[in-house]
């Protein structure tokens, strides 16, 4: 089948690769410019190095709503478009050109967390399992019939990046899988039941702030979700930044005001959280390593010499 695919960083490239190895013809490849965004420079191999590396010419576009790309979608003719980790809105006019329409490829398990940073929400929400689908565009975004999904679960001690490194691994193979069904001639997908939709928005640095509110057991899954290489969960101590790397649940309850520096419990150093912590009920977040702003990677027990005074959520002196 002769495909056109929409693909950008390390997704794009995964699948670009499968689909170079497979027996559809990839007639050209459309991709952004990279960016200097703190998220987007995460996983950022190039589909256009690769896709000059074979030959496929590369259209680089930042919204796909021009009339010169559209000339050359028509004159390049697909059987179908392939479109992965795609930044920005495509138009009816483009994922609809093909005669076989446009597989998209999602890293959530739709209708839920359709969006951005999927992997991260579903993370700090404590998802049992997250997933990959391949489904045909339609007007809405991530809205469309569901071809094929696939589910990864989530383990208690499950990271991001470990669940990207999973959920990466079936991009190539779905988008093949896909549009062999796609040939097929088959047209009897899967509407999404849009009462279980959920649609978030990118990661910004406002959303890795530590709130001490939340209890241990969110504040756990928010370091593990900003896990590196992603901008570390951070909070601040007497006007100085500390990005969380490794903390878990205490094993003990502590009550008082959240945010407190409490208590060494092993080699961690315990901070009260949870909204309800004045009952002495709740477990606090057991910090292991923090990260300065001048690089320095630090024990907590070395970082907190001595208990009392609190981690806030602002750049002033507590």
């Amino acid at each position: 089948m002769r495909v056109v695919m929409f693909g950008y960083q390390t997704w794009g490239h995964r699948t670009l690769q499968a689909l170079l190895d497979s027996h559809h013809d990839v007639a050209l490849v459309v991709t952004h410019e990279k960016s200097d965004h703190a998220y987007e420079k995460i996983w950022d191999d190039s589909v256009a190095d690769l896709a000059t590396e074979h030959g496929v010419p590369v259209a680089i576009r930042n919204r796909p709503d021009d009339e010169d790309l559209l000339s050359l979608l028509k004159e390049t003719d697909p059987d179908a478009i392939v479109a992965t980790n795609w930044r920005t809105w495509i138009p009816p006019q483009v994922f609809n050109l093909p005669r076989l329409g446009t597989l998209n490829i999602h890293d959530s398990l739709l209708p839920s967390y359709a969006g951005f940073a999927p992997l991260i929400w579903a993370l700090i929400n404590g998802e049992p399992e997250v997933g990959v689908t391949a489904h045909i565009m339609s007007d809405e975004l991530d809205a469309g019939d569901v071809v094929l999904q696939h589910r990864v679960p989530v383990g208690p001690r499950d990271t991001t990046t470990d669940l990207f490194h999973r959920t990466l691994a079936l991009f190539g193979p779905m988008a093949v899988e896909g549009l062999d069904l796609m040939a097929s001639g088959r047209t009897d997908w899967a509407p999404q039941d849009r009462s279980k939709a959920s649609f978030f928005h990118k990661r910004s640095e406002r959303d890795s702030l530590i709130d001490w509110t939340w209890t241990a057991e969110e504040l756990d899954r928010l370091v593990r979700a900003q896990c590196d290489p992603y901008p570390n969960a951070f909070t601040y101590r007497n006007g100085e930044r500390v990005r969380i790397v490794s903390a878990e649940v205490s094993k003990g309850c502590y009550g008082g005001t959240p945010g407190r520096i409490f208590i060494r419990e092993g080699d961690g150093v315990v901070i009260v959280a949870g909204a309800q912590a004045r009952h002495g009920r709740s477990h606090g977040l057991l910090i292991r390593t923090v990260r300065l702003d001048d690089g320095r990677e630090l024990a907590a027990a070395d970082y907190f010499t001595t208990m009392g005074g609190y981690l806030t959520d602002r750049a002033q002196v507590s």
